[in-house]
């Protein structure tokens, strides 16, 4: 694959305005339960020219400013488990890495059947358990080697989807800490947070080198991340993880009906 980022991109600043406002909305959603690259990374695709490797790699450069804010929002006002989270960080880092070399050479659209499956199958087991994460209720010992080890298989496996993919990662992160950790959702974002700042700098440590990053197009996002990201952290800790838990419905019933819908077209479209 030639890199050339950029080479066949028009960009005017009626598409930077554009970008910013979709990077504002993203942020905010990413700082609240996740799930902005389900916003940004359609709005990408749809910049005529781009590649959708070029896309990712972009997408990942509005992500970590926004996470980056956040982040340090949430670590001011919410106290997550660092013996879990920060090592978590680390292998999602690094499982980010390796997903990113597996998206320069995968073929686009093998994994959605099997994304869209995986969120269908979160929408109704949050569904059904009302009281999930509405405080936190840890499955094991906070010292134990199984609540240590879990916290950090689910770092390493969500950074290999994340540098490969994206869509949805914060959403599975703060899932997977409620639901196999035993985190409230408020605890769950700010975790989630951590963990998805560095499954993003793991993407970029691969993308930019590669040369598959549209400056132009990844900084006006960048910038309305950042604003998001602080406003949707500050909402999230205000208003608690009950909202957080509704936020997350909606979020994630918008990425069923909208990959379904993609999914749709495209087996119509042939």
């Amino acid at each position: 694959m030639t890199p050339a980022a950029g080479s066949a991109i028009e960009v005017t600043l009626g598409l930077i305005l554009l970008l910013f406002a979709v990077g504002v909305f993203a942020g905010w959603i990413d700082a609240v339960v996740g799930g902005g690259g389900l916003v940004q990374l359609p709005a990408l695709l749809l910049v005529p020219g781009i590649t959708a490797v070029q896309a990712l790699a972009t997408n990942k450069v509005g992500s970590i400013a926004g996470t980056t804010v956040s982040s340090l929002t949430y670590l001011r006002r919410v106290t997550p488990d660092r013996s879990a989270t920060f090592p978590a960080a680390g292998l999602a880092l690094v499982g980010a890495v390796v997903g990113a070399m597996l998206a320069a050479l995968m073929p686009e659209g093998v994994l959605r059947p099997a994304i869209l499956a995986v969120l269908v199958a979160v929408a109704v087991f949050t569904l059904m358990k009302p009281s999930l994460g509405a405080e936190a209720r840890l499955r094991f010992p906070p010292d134990s080697a199984a609540h240590h080890t879990t916290a950090w298989a689910l770092g390493f496996v969500v950074g290999v989807y994340d540098g490969a993919l994206g869509p949805g990662t914060g959403s599975f992160l703060v899932i997977g800490f409620v639901a196999l950790i035993g985190f409230s959702f408020l605890q769950a974002s700010a975790s989630s947070k951590v963990v998805n700042w560095a499954t993003n700098l793991g993407a970029l440590l691969f993308f930019v080198p590669a040369g598959h990053v549209v400056w132009s197009l990844g900084l006006a996002m960048a910038l309305g991340n950042l604003t998001g990201g602080y406003i949707g952290a500050r909402t999230a800790i205000r208003l608690g993880s009950g909202f957080v838990r509704i936020v997350f419905i909606v979020v994630v019933g918008a990425m069923v009906l909208s990959m379904g819908w993609s999914m749709l077209a495209g087996a119509l479209g042939r």
